[in-house]
């Protein structure tokens, strides 16, 4: 059966929208993220005032994230923040969304590592990707989507799955021939989609 899937319409990423808008909507989609670079000091080339600036990426739909510390609030890489409903120990408010290539040079670096261990930790949840991909039209399956894996690799995977669920990342390399590294290739895909070079979102909430 062909899985209906709906594009969500784009937010708009303007500075205009309201604050308590643009964090509501953010709200919606991440209740954690992952400090990739902390400016305590703000943006260099910041005009007037400058406050300290958070860039993180969201746990769960790797939403790329400016945040505002509370006074007196020292953060680290790889920190993990709570930027959900209540009480935030570390996090003032949501600034909104961060576009790519306002990510500082030390953040750019920091995402590739932090997507890894983000797969890592949550190898169940990619897993059952594989378990549950459905065809996204006539012609192309989800699966396809994952570099490296054309109709063959596809097939098999599918064959396998209608015989018993996968069960991790090595089952999947144990039991499908020659497939590319699951792990690998899922980070490979979640930076792509962050990065833009992907017209199909399977991952990554823009």
């Amino acid at each position: 059966m062909i899985e209906k899937t709906m594009n969500r319409p784009r937010e708009s990423m303007g500075r205009d929208r309201d604050p308590r808008e643009r964090e509501a909507s953010v709200k919606e989609k991440e209740q954690g993220a992952i400090v990739l670079d902390f400016l305590p000091h703000g943006y260099p080339t910041q005009k007037g005032r400058r406050n300290p600036v958070v860039q993180a990426v969201g746990k769960e739909h790797f939403v790329l994230l400016e945040l505002a510390p509370k006074k007196d609030i020292f953060l680290q890489p790889y920190e993990d923040v709570y930027i959900g409903e209540g009480k935030r120990e570390k996090i003032h408010h949501i600034m909104g969304r961060l576009m790519l290539e306002r990510l500082t040079p030390a953040a750019r670096t920091e995402l590739d590592y932090i997507v890894q261990e983000q797969v890592n930790k949550n190898e169940k949840r990619f897993v059952e990707f594989f378990n549950t991909a459905q065809p996204r039209g006539l012609r192309m399956h989800a699966l396809e989507l994952i570099p490296g894996i054309g109709k063959q690799h596809m097939w098999e995977i599918i064959e396998e799955r209608q015989k018993k669920p996968f069960t991790s990342f090595a089952d999947l390399r144990d039991r499908v021939r020659l497939m590319p590294d699951p792990e690998k290739a899922i980070v490979r895909r979640i930076l792509n989609e962050i990065q833009g070079k992907e017209k199909h979102r399977l991952f990554v909430d823009v």
